[in-house]
């Protein structure tokens, strides 16, 4: 991540901003410029044992942070942005295929994402009708998903959730607000339909 102090200067800076922006990133990719890339190494954060196939899109600029913990995997043909906020990745974490994550998000430990999952913490600004939505700048609502939570194919997660520890999500929901630890919800939107109670020990309706 950029120091701080840098990173104030720049913003401060409109003009600077933009020479920095235009440098790493293509403008018309929008992902960082290859020379960028060559020094991922320095600046992406990869724990033992972790695994990013070849195949997923590594849009990490280096404005924001991203780590990758231990023993854990991002499958084939998925995107990982940080571009507009930190995307941090937990141990023993699988991200599966086609996933598209847009930070900010943090997601935990031994937390399982299916196929074609999209958790964005990213909304395109559009209240300005005169204008184009694309000229109108994003807003970031951080999202958080808990230790060993299991979300399933087709899933959506849109910005500002947070998802506690050992839920379920069931494949195809849309999760439009917060869901509690130890629930599964399924739909769009997203319901609880069963929860663990720890006084009966046992999954409740």
């Amino acid at each position: 991540m950029m120091n701080f102090d840098l990173k104030k200067t720049i913003n401060n800076n409109p003009r600077l901003k933009k020479i920095i922006h235009r440098f790493i990133m293509n403008p018309v990719k929008t992902k960082p410029n290859w020379w960028i890339l060559i020094f991922s190494f320095v600046y992406l954060k990869r724990g033992k044992g972790s695994v990013i196939y070849r195949s997923v899109r590594k849009d990490l600029p280096p404005f924001y942070n991203f780590s990758l913990g231990r023993y854990s995997v991002v499958e084939s043909f998925s995107c990982l942005n940080n571009a507009v906020g930190d995307l941090l990745i937990g141990d023993y974490s699988r991200i599966g295929i086609g996933n598209t994550i847009i930070g900010p998000v943090t997601i935990g430990n031994h937390v399982n994402l299916a196929q074609n999952v999209v958790v964005s913490g990213l909304n395109h600004n559009f209240m300005d009708v005169k204008n184009n939505i694309d000229t109108q700048g994003v807003s970031t609502k951080h999202i958080n998903i808990d230790d060993d939570v299991w979300i399933g194919a087709n899933v959506v997660v849109l910005a500002g959730v947070t998802i506690g520890k050992h839920s379920i999500v069931g494949a195809g929901s849309v999760v439009t607000k917060d869901i509690p630890p130890y629930s599964i919800c399924v739909g769009n939107p997203a319901r609880i339909i069963k929860h663990y109670d720890f006084t009966l020990q046992k999954w409740v309706s």
